[in-house]
């Protein structure tokens, strides 16, 4: 169930995971990732503030239910770019998945495409975009890309990319240096697996290099004209990755980007700033509808998802929860992450007459100032107090469990 790649251990899992909801694969993926690769993936910035509360922020909008909408069987699919998918729900880009599966992002690839989601690539993988355009030949993919400062490097990139049928780029610009990520300073975290692009341009020197390492090779200084650039080059659609604010989506539109992505990079850079979800309603008011959206950072529900597409999203992103997954359970556990997520999107469009992905992005939204928890539930392992076992609560049966007197499956 380990492979080990010069001494760093890589799950070789493939299986379906059972759950009831995404955050408890968070605690299981330490029992198969070492200490500084869960951390890598499991914190953000200093304080972690915008990590957390890009979940928490969430609870700023609330579903409206409806009733008498005379409506059942909803229905997930949708289309993007040109793309016909079996899901909103997307994979965002996040670099070196070898450090939670031997077969990295060539088996989240596979588990995306069984689910019918978009799959996205970072520049930071550790496959090459040929191999992981070999694993799901006919899935539908984007690239994830960190401009380099060495443009015959860019130019190399843009023609593999598009060689291996990639459909667009998703420019990254709110990550021109390293966060202040403590818990990659308290692991002495680098990369252990090699980083495809790096080793192909760079040779020996591609591996083993800090986060810090790593975006010091990137451009610190990317503007309008870049956009211009790449598209250019690489003859691709490109979204402008990182936009928080309506001022940079009117800048990003202004050089031609032919979409928006939404997203704080997970709250891994910059701490202290707003969550994504809050900030989405204006970003979607000021593109109104001229070119598509993407959001991420901080969804781990359905009903996120549902939040996302009503306030303005055309397609909405996972990060983490999608590596918990690949490392206990491959390319199966990637299908699963998605389909619980999908599970959970079908229960709201029932319950608010959504029969279509269109639908939900016109389902009625409010916005009442609640002191918001983040609290898991009642019955979640973590907050559950143990069962109190008496003569007269306990089942008669050999089907029964007597811990807790709830029977068994």
């Amino acid at each position: 169930m380990t492979y080990y790649y010069n001494g760093f251990p890589q799950s070789e899992r493939n299986e379906a995971l059972n759950m009831v909801n995404l955050d408890e694969l968070e605690e299981r993926a330490k029992e198969v990732m070492p200490e500084g690769a869960y951390y890598y993936i499991a914190s953000g910035s200093e304080n972690e503030w915008t990590w957390r509360n890009n979940t928490t922020a969430f609870n700023h909008f609330q579903i409206v239910p409806r009733a008498l909408t005379n409506m059942d069987h909803p229905q997930l699919d949708t289309e993007f770019m040109g793309m016909k998918l079996k899901t909103p729900v997307m994979i965002s880009p996040i670099a070196c998945h070898g450090i939670a599966h031997k077969d990295a992002e060539i088996a989240t690839q596979k588990g995306a495409a069984a689910a019918g989601a978009l799959f996205s690539s970072s520049t930071y993988a550790n496959k090459s975009v040929e191999d992981i355009a070999a694993a799901a030949p006919d899935a539908p993919r984007f690239f994830q890309l960190y401009l380099s400062k060495d443009w015959d490097f860019n130019k190399m990139v843009f023609d593999a990319v598009k060689k291996a049928g990639y459909k667009g780029i998703f420019l990254t610009v709110d990550a021109l240096i390293s966060g202040f990520r403590e818990a990659n300073l308290r692991t002495n975290f680098a990369y252990p697996v090699p980083l495809d692009f790096f080793t192909r341009y760079q040779g020996a020197k591609g591996e083993g290099q800090t986060v810090a390492q790593m975006y010091a090779s990137s451009a610190q200084k990317i503007g309008p004209q870049d956009v211009r650039r790449i598209k250019e080059m690489s003859g691709l659609p490109v979204f402008v990755k990182g936009v928080v604010c309506a001022e940079d989506a009117y800048i990003a539109m202004g050089a031609g980007a032919d979409g928006i992505y939404v997203t704080n990079h997970g709250g891994r850079e910059v701490d202290c700033g707003p969550a994504t979800i809050d900030m989405l309603p204006e970003i979607a008011k000021a593109v109104n509808h001229r070119v598509p959206i993407v959001f991420d950072s901080g969804v781990r529900r359905g009903s996120h998802v549902f939040k996302a597409l009503a306030l303005g999203a055309d397609m909405v992103g996972i990060g983490r929860p999608y590596l918990y997954g690949l490392a206990l359970g491959g390319a199966k556990g990637v299908q699963s992450v998605i389909e619980q997520l999908n599970q959970e999107l079908l229960i709201d469009m029932q319950l608010t007459g959504c029969k279509t992905i269109d639908d939900v992005k016109h389902a009625k939204i409010t916005h009442i100032n609640y002191t918001a928890d983040n609290l898991k539930s009642n019955t979640d392992p973590s907050r559950v107090k143990p069962y109190p076992v008496t003569a007269e609560n306990q089942l008669k049966n050999n089907g029964s469990d007597a811990v807790t007197g709830a029977s068994q499956a």
